[in-house]
């Protein structure tokens, strides 16, 4: 059973990959850390609230909150500002209000993050799907807190396709460019899955209900919440389906050999009035840097979708 942590900003496509991690029983889920992202830290940490709350598994992850608020986005030329909210709704899950419980003794994310593997020294995957602003404060906090993970998989980037929120970039990378550059120039090999390997990868409406057609917990959620992206999806960017970039990175962290990818150098630009939080990838092949990072290339958009039809199946 594979060790694994998710931080992320959710976001239904964050909050569509936590349910399937929790309800998969492969994976030994032993945290969700809240970042701000998509929506504020407090709101992201109600979320995972309520995603755990509503799918109850057997065994409920840690939760490490977050109180930062929303990123602030420059106004860089070519911003698509409607990817960054718009897209997930008012609350984030959407526009449904879920209640949760507010915690006695939250637990800031860095904090978890560090005391997790700390405790499980080279066995714990981590997952990242939105700004990698807990990451990079986890190794401020224990510079020795990336060589102790088992895998660093981080969902974000674009290189060789446009951004999402940009003509150069993704909007996990943008939002904090600063916290990406430093831990994609990381000495250790992280796996980067970007726009290039995912953008096919799609959920359209008959699969919906096909694989939401059960009665568990996980599949009554998701009848109330992916509707909202459908809409959004079709309303904004002319779509008729729901890209699924987060679980394809999950499928990515579970099970490494099913994408192919390539060694490469990576960074993050910061400065760039065009080109903010866009990838540069080092692929000169006489007198390029030394690789720190697997780029993934290639995912099979019919492998994910078994997996996510397997896994709600097998809730049901």
């Amino acid at each position: 059973m594979r060790k694994l942590i998710i931080d992320l900003d959710p976001g239904i496509g964050d909050a569509l990959a936590a349910i399937v991690a929790l309800v998969d029983p492969a994976i030994d889920l032993l945290a969700l850390t809240a970042c701000a992202g998509a929506v504020p830290g407090p709101v992201a940490s109600r979320n995972l609230q309520s995603i755990v709350a509503h799918i109850d598994p057997p065994k409920w992850p840690r939760l490490g909150s977050s109180r930062a608020p929303a990123p602030e986005v420059e106004q860089v030329p070519g911003l698509w500002e409607p990817w960054l909210g718009g897209v997930h709704g008012p609350t984030g899950l959407g526009d449904l209000e879920f209640p949760a419980a507010q915690l006695h003794n939250p637990h800031e994310s860095p904090r978890v993050l560090v005391e997790l593997v700390r405790a499980h020294p080279h066995e714990i995957t981590l997952l990242t799907l939105g700004p990698l602003t807990n990451i990079a404060a986890a190794t401020e906090l224990a510079p020795e807190f990336p060589g102790l993970l088992a895998g660093l998989v981080v969902c974000g980037g674009a290189l060789t396709c446009g951004g999402d929120v940009t003509a150069a970039a993704e909007s996990n990378l943008f939002l904090d460019a600063e916290a990406a550059q430093r831990v994609l120039s990381l000495r250790e090999i992280k796996t980067l899955v970007p726009l290039d390997a995912t953008a096919r990868v799609m959920l359209d409406l008959e699969q919906y209900v096909q694989i939401t057609a059960g009665d568990s917990a996980a599949n009554r959620f998701l009848r109330r919440l992916l509707p909202v992206s459908f809409r959004t999806h079709r309303q904004l960017l002319g779509m008729e389906g729901l890209r699924l970039a987060e679980v394809a990175a999950l499928l990515t962290a579970i099970e490494p050999g099913c994408c192919r990818t390539q060694p490469l150098a990576v960074t993050v630009e910061t400065q760039g009035e065009q080109t903010r939080g866009a990838v540069i990838a080092d692929r000169r092949a006489a007198f390029g840097a030394r690789p720190n990072a697997d780029v993934v290339w290639e995912i099979d958009p019919a492998q994910v979708l078994r997996y996510l039809a397997g896994i709600l199946g097998g809730a049901a």
